[in-house]
């Protein structure tokens, strides 16, 4: 199955040259994909709640660990890997944490609260050093809160997202050609994409959900995550930004 995956690739004249059309993660999990993340060349990491996973662009497992749940969306961040993780996620009072990892082989090396995460971390990106840390929203809200953090994770700032309401508050974040794109279960009862400048404010709402997992993949470029087939199994399929729909299948 791997071969023929190999071998579907890309139109050779297009972004996407070289690269496999799909990417479907080795084995099946006992509980659903919270975000991926990768370095834009040879390899991806996956985050299933309780097993977090590394492979190489045939979706072969490289690296793999057993963590505490609820680990959520990731980035990569030099030679780390740095988690988003609750013990209540979209409750006041939550605990929330981050958990770094070394990127060559998943071995934990460090674990650093991150108490103004009210509701609960569920993900995070960094740009230019800092860390901005996304999280739950209970029921009433109107808008979002973005934490950032600078490099060794002292607080500096809460931003807010005028976003409306979001059910359970944002899932995962991406800063990639210029923009945070940020993928929600449902806003306004409608899938959710919410795409922010620079600054966080707001430029778009989008009716498409890259709610379990979105990385960039160099200009113009996605990897999406999609669950498929039985519990849990998850692929990437690669999208590119659109003006009307936000991302939109790769051509």
């Amino acid at each position: 199955m791997r071969m023929l995956l190999l071998a579907a690739m890309a139109a050779a004249d297009g972004p996407w040259a070289g690269l496999p059309a799909e990417i479907i993660c080795e084995s099946r999990y006992p509980h659903h994909l919270q975000g991926i993340t990768g370095n834009g060349v040879d390899t991806l990491y996956w985050s299933f709640t309780d097993v977090l996973v590394k492979t190489d662009l045939a979706g072969k497992v490289l690296a793999r660990v057993e963590v505490p749940t609820h680990h959520g969306d990731l980035c990569l961040s030099g030679d780390h890997v740095v988690v988003a993780w609750s013990n209540k996620f979209n409750a006041p009072g939550a605990d929330s944490k981050v958990y770094v990892y070394r990127a060559e082989d998943l071995k934990l090396e460090r674990i650093v609260p991150v108490p103004e995460v009210t509701y609960g971390a569920g993900g995070l990106d960094v740009k230019d050093g800092h860390f901005f840390i996304i999280g739950g929203l209970p029921k009433g809200y109107q808008e979002n809160y973005v934490y950032e953090y600078d490099e060794e994770f002292r607080y500096l700032r809460t931003h807010v997202l005028e976003s409306g309401y979001t059910n359970l508050g944002i899932q995962t974040a991406c800063f990639h050609d210029g923009y945070w794109w940020f993928g929600c279960y449902t806003v306004e009862k409608k899938k959710g994409l919410l795409k922010a400048d620079t600054d966080l404010n707001l430029v778009g709402v989008y009716d498409v959900s890259p709610s379990i997992g979105l990385v960039g993949w160099g200009p113009g470029r996605f990897w999406v995550a999609r669950h498929f087939g039985e519990k849990w199994h998850a692929r990437v399929v690669p999208m590119q930004p659109d003006d009307l729909k936000g991302l939109a299948a790769a051509r």
